[in-house]
């Protein structure tokens, strides 16, 4: 069960010291910066000198690199110890997201097999199913992938035209269909598939030797080229009833929930990369000189560089502050208890994928804009890293669903709290959190001006949606910051590229 907090009312639906059983919840311990400097080795000795090769599809190389993270230990963060995993943290977990962040399309594959590709199994596996997948997930041996978007479901990711038929016969299952734009496609070994089933959608567990499934060819993409796209194809391919995934027609609580933490570990990823932008800006800033002086030395450059700093430490105390409020849950849960708790954090998830996307958007655009001319050749490595940007605003929902996701979430959780909760008179100069007592209680004057026929059809309100949307996001982020700086300022976000980044 998860932990309750004490806060009340609106102040509930925000970040607040009463969400964690600890009370730091973003500084880095002894265990986590020896990992993110392992990783950090990882990707400057072994993934980025081969990114050309993973560009021009050398599957090899990919499973090479996937061996030798599995070596580190680093595919199984959240799996299980008794399933050869480490079982640490969400935190831990999200610290992995973004170091590897930095590992250009290949932190695309490698956050996709870690999250969506084996989470599934450590959360609604059997016991069967977690001994025959995990050790191998974990270990590298095997590369997982997630088919659950179609040509004509791709935001509606529940309307699926992929059928699974039981035969009466035998008890086996029968797939047909095609599953699009699927990452580690042409180097996974198994695939959590979504399909139609009488009772509902179902969760499949394919592996790739089974007959009829094949693999399309590679998509041709405007980024992240060095990550395996293509489309899955499924023609009648048999599975037993033991490689359901989950309940029979209870698909749905496995795409949705999955979704929601594979949103905080792109979040995460997203947040690296911008680290990674932010660098390079600066390297070339202090280099390149106009004027007889360096980049750094104009005002107008040292407000981008301010503004990118600003967006991801912002990024990073949110991702952190949900990370170690989902690390609350108890993991006796029921899988109807888990599917519960994850649920209520659908918000959260959805806060911390759009901001940190957009981050990122943000924080590639000045970079390239820092470079001028130069950013625009494919001799420097912004140009790279700004096309691998884009697809972060489209995939695990767009920001538009996110957005959706985060009004309709916020509006369920509000009507179920007490709704006067922020008195104007007890804001003023004295209160060193005044901004965000002041913003939640414009929120709660937002709310009460919201007629009610409004808020009843709110499902069409789309554009009431997106400013309440960006409304919740903005004071999640502050509070988040303001947590962070309570506990001593700074705190995780700037610790691996402070002496990099140094001004």
């Amino acid at each position: 069960m998860e932990k309750t907090s004490q806060a009340s009312g609106l102040q509930s639906l925000f970040p607040d010291k009463s969400s964690l059983s600890h009370p730091d919840f973003s500084h880095l311990g002894e265990e986590e910066k020896l990992i993110a400097k392992t990783i950090d080795m990882f990707v400057k000795d072994q993934v980025l000198p081969n990114n050309k090769n993973l560009e021009a599809h050398d599957y090899q190389t990919s499973k090479e690199l996937f061996a030798a993270a599995g070596e580190l230990g680093l595919l199984g963060v959240e799996v299980p110890e008794a399933f050869d995993g480490l079982e640490m943290s969400k935190k831990t977990s999200g610290l992995v997201a973004e170091k590897m962040g930095y590992g250009a399309s290949f932190s695309v594959a490698f956050n996709i097999h870690s999250g969506v590709g084996t989470l599934p199994y450590v959360y609604f596996g059997t016991e069967v199913q977690k001994k025959r997948y995990l050790p191998k997930l974990a270990s590298g041996e095997w590369v997982g992938a997630y088919a659950l978007t179609e040509p004509n479901a791709g935001s509606d990711a529940l309307a699926a035209s992929t059928t699974a038929k039981i035969d009466e016969t035998t008890g086996n299952w029968i797939i047909n269909g095609e599953k699009q734009w699927i990452t580690n496609a042409h180097i996974a070994n198994v695939y959590v598939v979504f399909a139609k089933t009488e009772a509902g959608i179902t969760a499949f567990i394919v592996e790739r030797e089974f007959p009829g499934v094949s693999i399309g060819a590679e998509e041709k993409k405007l980024g992240i080229k060095g990550s395996s796209t293509a489309t899955l194809i499924l023609d009648d391919v048999k599975v037993g009833p033991q490689q359901v995934l989950g309940a029979v027609g209870k698909g749905h609580h496995i795409a949705l929930n999955i979704l929601n933490l594979a949103r905080l570990k792109l979040a995460f990823a997203n947040i690296g990369a911008s680290k990674q932008a932010l660098e390079t800006a600066v390297k070339y800033a202090k280099e390149r000189k106009q004027f007889n002086k360096a980049l750094t030395a104009f005002p107008m450059i040292q407000e981008k560089l301010a503004d990118m700093a600003i967006s991801i430490y912002g990024a990073a105390c949110s991702a952190y502050y949900t990370a170690s409020v989902l690390d609350q849950l108890d993991g006796s849960s029921t899988e109807e208890q888990l599917i519960g708790s994850l649920a209520r954090y659908a918000m959260d998830c959805s806060i911390n994928k759009v901001y940190a996307s957009e981050t990122l958007h943000d924080c590639v655009d000045e970079t390239l804009q820092i470079h001028g001319g130069y950013g625009y050749m494919q001799d420097y490595d912004v140009e790279r890293q700004y096309r691998d940007a884009r697809i972060n605003r489209l995939f695990e929902g767009t920001n538009e669903i996110n957005r959706l996701t985060i009004a309709k979430s916020f509006l369920k959780r509000y009507h179920q709290t007490e709704q006067a909760v922020v008195n104007p008179a007890d804001i003023h100069g004295g209160r060193k959190d005044q901004f965000i007592q002041f913003s939640t209680y414009l929120l709660q004057v937002m709310m009460k001006a919201l007629p009610v026929e409004k808020k009843e059809n709110m499902d069409e309100k789309q554009m009431y949606l997106r400013v309440l949307s960006d409304v919740v996001k903005e004071i999640y982020i502050m509070k988040a910051a303001y947590l962070d700086a309570e506990q001593g300022g700074r705190g995780h976000c700037f610790q691996a590229t402070e002496s990099r980044c140094n001004l």
